[in-house]
């Protein structure tokens, strides 16, 4: 019956539950956990830290606040939804950028991160403030939202983000692919022919770019761009690659949907809430693995 429906075959309850309940919420899943995913590793690879995602340094907080002002205050819907989730991550990732003064060293690296740990605090108190001030609907629309949902995402959500992690995943690969360098300093970098600043600033463009699309879609769904990377090189030997760490995104993302919709009794649980409960142990399993490579 699925493949029949598939082709085109109206089929009464089932073509309604596949196409407009199941295999909308697979299918941002796929395409958004592969942002989230790439995303997450490309952070990580450029600050030299595991512990660096959008989510932990603020970015997918400043999507939230500028996704939740716009819902809010402003009552929009749609595309300028999407446009201002995007201006609110690219202003958390250019103030993190300036207080790096565009270089790579590691204290710069853990500056951003201290300073992403700030913002993200600031932006969180701003949206529980816009919520508290909000029309009691539209508050629960943007709570529903913030806490990472495939509830409620169309065809045409899908087929917009999938145009654009079609169109920014392979130049991001592309770019990344070049990060090695600079891990020699960025003194030789630029003997080797690198612009070092240049470097980063379209890698991590390119990367919120993705982070943003894929949030103002379904909500900053927590921990998935943190643990996408870790896992994939796990697998990989130690070796990171983006299209792996996407796909590790991906399967994790319709993992948590499945567990939500379906193992969780009541059912219906955000899959943020999903990744929420499981990125909390991973975080700390992460931190001892961490210290006792530092102490060995």
């Amino acid at each position: 019956d699925f493949l029949r429906i598939l082709g085109g075959e109206n089929i009464p309850v089932a073509s309604f539950l596949v196409m407009e309940s199941k295999l909308p919420r697979a299918a941002v899943a796929v395409v958004a956990g592969l942002a989230f995913g790439a995303a997450g590793a490309t952070f990580q690879s450029v600050l030299r830290n595991p512990l660096a995602s959008p989510d932990v340094v603020g970015v997918s907080l400043g999507a939230s606040f500028g996704a939740v002002f716009s819902m809010v205050v402003l009552g929009w819907a749609g595309t300028p939804v999407v446009l201002a989730a995007a201006a609110g991550g690219l202003a958390v990732t250019g103030t993190l950028l300036a207080f790096s003064g565009g270089r790579g060293s590691g204290s710069a690296a853990h500056t951003m991160i201290l300073v992403g740990i700030g913002l993200g605090a600031a932006l969180s108190a701003g949206i529980h403030w816009l919520m508290l001030r909000a029309d009691v609907h539209k508050a629960q629309d943007a709570l529903v939202w913030i806490s990472g949902s495939t509830n409620d995402v169309t065809w045409r959500q899908i087929a917009g983000l999938a145009v654009v992690v079609a169109a920014l995943l392979p130049p991001l690969v592309v770019a990344a692919s070049r990060l090695g360098v600079l891990e020699l300093g960025d003194d030789l970098a630029t003997g080797l022919g690198e612009r070092p600043t240049r470097l980063r600033g379209t890698v991590m463009l390119l990367a919120v770019l993705l982070v943003t699309s894929a949030t103002a879609v379904c909500g900053p769904v927590a921990f998935l761009a943190f643990l996408a990377g870790p896992i994939a090189r796990a697998l990989n030997r130690g070796r990171t690659t983006l299209v792996g760490a996407g796909l590790v995104g991906a399967c994790i993302f319709l993992a948590a949907d499945y567990v939500g919709a379906y193992l969780v009794p009541g059912g219906n649980v955000p899959v943020g809430v999903v990744t929420g409960l499981a990125g909390g142990p991973a975080l700390l399993a992460l931190l001892l693995t961490s210290r006792r490579w530092m102490s060995a």
